[in-house]
């Protein structure tokens, strides 16, 4: 699998035209919390220790001139409903230019949550009017949609062909809302398949849920090459 190794070359080769000053959101559940301080202005803390910051990392450093702002508002244990339910001070008051969503294990493996399991309507629907809210209440935000994946391991190992065909469910859920709002899908679960071809499942994710920190670098090379690919253009000045 390619990496980003042009991602510090030549400007408007390496990055997406991500707007001077732009406010880049991660919204999710714990795989985007990534263990984050909530409610501190500590820098060391507030961005987690996953994906979301590793891409804020790559792309801060790369592109310092441009400015750009970067949040977390993950969090662990969140269903679709529950994003719903806070969208309106966690993502529509930040008001960001990108926003980047990624929802949808703990609506079908984790019974105990407060909602229960979510049948692939419910959470469709859920997750249509939080797009539509969105795109409404900011005109010309850019959304990035994430897919929702798993692998063998303990927190999946109960039903595994159940797991994975409710899960297969939401991704075709998340393919449906890509196309209908013209956003670029990260299609998580190729990623992570193909790279347990390469090692063992514990490399990238440590319970079949959660990666580790190798996984977490899979996945910010695979928003960034999906995201400059959708947004190839004029570089941005």
């Amino acid at each position: 699998m390619a990496g980003v190794p042009g991602l510090r070359g030549a400007p408007g080769d390496d990055l997406p035209a991500f707007a001077p000053g732009a406010r880049i959101l991660f919204q999710g559940d714990s795989i985007t919390d990534g263990g984050r301080w909530q409610n501190s202005s500590d820098p060391n803390h507030v961005f987690g220790q996953g994906y979301a910051y590793l891409i804020a990392a790559r792309v801060g450093a790369a592109r310092p001139d441009l400015r750009l702002v970067f949040l977390n508002r993950g969090v662990s244990g969140n269903q679709v409903t529950d994003l719903l339910a806070r969208w309106p001070q966690d993502t529509l008051a930040l008001k960001p230019g990108v926003v980047s969503v990624l929802v949808g294990v703990n609506d079908v493996l984790l019974a105990l949550q407060p909602h229960g399991r979510v049948s692939p309507a419910k959470f469709e629907a859920d997750y249509d009017r939080l797009l539509a809210d969105t795109v409404r209440a900011l005109p010309g935000v850019k959304l990035v949609l994430g897919e929702p994946f798993i692998e063998p391991g303990a927190r999946t190992n109960g039903d595994w062909a159940a797991a994975r065909e409710d899960i297969r469910a939401l991704q075709g859920v998340v393919a449906r809302l890509g196309a209908k709002y013209h956003a670029p899908v990260v299609r998580y679960q190729e990623v992570f398949d193909e790279a347990c071809r390469r090692a063992p499942v514990e490399t990238w994710i440590w319970d079949g849920v959660h990666p580790t920190a190798a996984g977490h670098e899979l996945m910010a090379e695979a928003w960034l090459r999906t995201v400059r690919a959708a947004w190839a253009g004029p570089p941005a000045r």
